[in-house]
């Protein structure tokens, strides 16, 4: 087996053995930075140049939520979701959105067995650990409700009878900003389940020539990754974030931050408490990845972009004007105080 191989046994050999409250195997803060550096970097072996982007990915992943990647087609959203599902060590299905698609094309439904004459339950692509969600918003409204189950609940309901999702199970949904035609906007519930919302970018020319020489190294399209964890190791480094702790003053500026998204000028419907919840959530992560078992104002500040500009909508005037959701979360982090934490 190869370097990243090797380097995925020491990070597993290097994980405590002993059972966790999830059922998994337990591990400490100060693991987490060592194990999602591990990550990252096998990541990188195939994303050229993306680190932050990738660090933004793996926030949704322990902060145990959905991620939406916004960006125009060639900038590698669907590599990025096969990489870290396979650096995870995790089932992973694709679903490509269309207009034809039906909701049983993504739940499962059941079919008639014609050799033991009874309907048996054919499992859509939504049981597994890591679903893509391919160009999520050329399907229609009711197409795409069928995720709201999955992704809120865990769990999927056919013909009455409720199916428990496999843990931990993610969303990572892509979509075109620059075409609109054919194409269905998502509904505003349906954004607010993700917890992040995050854009990839185009490469530099350095980092473009790059990736050509990568591809001419391995003499092939197929860029394989050595799994960096368990579904087990997943869900403790989930859990870890419960330890990570929060002071009463950073948690209050939270707070302030999604409540200033209400009382903004420019917008017609702020953040909801769901919105502080992601900024909790995201900056426990953002903390633990960083090596520490505490949260500071800069983590809040570092995340309330992915983790909030999706979830306002601004009032008709400024979006004529050319105003964004992510410059209101700049000017709201500018307005609002920043606690002094001990």
């Amino acid at each position: 087996m190869g370097r990243r191989g090797a380097s995925a046994r020491r990070v597993r050999a290097g994980i405590p053995q002993g059972p966790g409250a999830d059922g998994g195997v337990e591990v400490k803060v100060a693991s987490v930075a060592e194990i999602g550096g591990s990550l990252l970097d096998a990541v990188e072996t195939v994303i050229v140049g993306k680190r932050p982007v990738l660090e933004r990915v793996l926030w949704a992943v322990l902060g145990d939520g959905h991620l939406l990647i916004e960006d125009v087609p060639g900038l590698a959203k669907t590599l990025i979701a096969k990489s870290f599902a396979a650096g995870l060590g995790l089932s992973f299905r694709r679903i490509q959105f269309t207009p034809d698609l039906l909701p049983a094309d993504i739940t499962g439904t059941y079919v008639f067995d014609r050799k033991t004459g009874e309907f048996v339950l054919r499992r859509g692509p939504v049981f597994t650990n890591v679903l893509l969600a391919d160009e999520i918003n050329r399907a229609p409204p009711k197409t795409q409700s069928a995720l709201l189950e999955a992704m809120q609940e865990r769990q999927a309901t056919l013909e009455g009878e409720t199916f428990r999702l496999d843990r931990p199970f993610f969303v990572i949904a892509t979509q075109n900003p620059i075409e609109h035609e054919g194409t269905y906007p998502l509904p505003e519930a349906q954004v607010d389940r993700f917890l992040l919302k995050i854009d990839v970018g185009y490469p530099t020319r350095e980092q473009e020539i790059e990736i050509l020489q990568r591809r001419r190294n391995r003499r092939s399209d197929d860029a394989p990754i050595e799994p960096v964890t368990t579904p087990d190791d997943v869900r403790s480094l989930q859990a870890v974030l419960e330890d990570v702790h929060v002071d009463p003053a950073v948690e209050g500026y939270m707070v302030d931050v999604a409540t200033a998204t209400r009382a903004h000028s420019q917008v017609e419907i702020g953040a909801s408490p769901r919105g502080s919840l992601a900024l909790l959530k995201v900056s426990r992560a953002r903390a633990a990845l960083a090596g520490r078992d505490f949260v500071t104002p800069d983590d809040v500040k570092a995340v309330a972009q992915p983790a909030l500009a999706h979830r306002l909508i601004l009032k008709p005037d400024p979006w004529i004007r050319g105003v964004r959701t992510s410059s209101v979360i700049s000017d709201i982090l500018a307005q609002v105080p920043v606690p002094k934490v001990p």
